[in-house]
């Protein structure tokens, strides 16, 4: 997940595919889900080890 844009927006990728932009946990969990996941949610995004956050963790949204 890289660091958050101007608007607030995180790009997100999964391997070498940009999979969304997105502005909550709630879209990443969507996005994963949309990958194959299925039952993953906003918490599970959150505590998840395997999710590398750049620019700020999962509780940062503001540029």
């Amino acid at each position: 997940v890289y660091p958050p844009a101007q608007d607030g927006g995180r790009r997100v990728r999964l391997d070498s595919a940009f999979i969304g932009l997105a502005y909550t946990l709630v879209d990443i969990a969507e996005f994963l889900r949309r990958a194959g996941m299925e039952d993953v949610e906003a918490s599970d995004v959150e505590a998840a080890e395997w999710i590398e956050w750049r620019g700020g963790g999962p509780r940062d949204w503001a540029p």
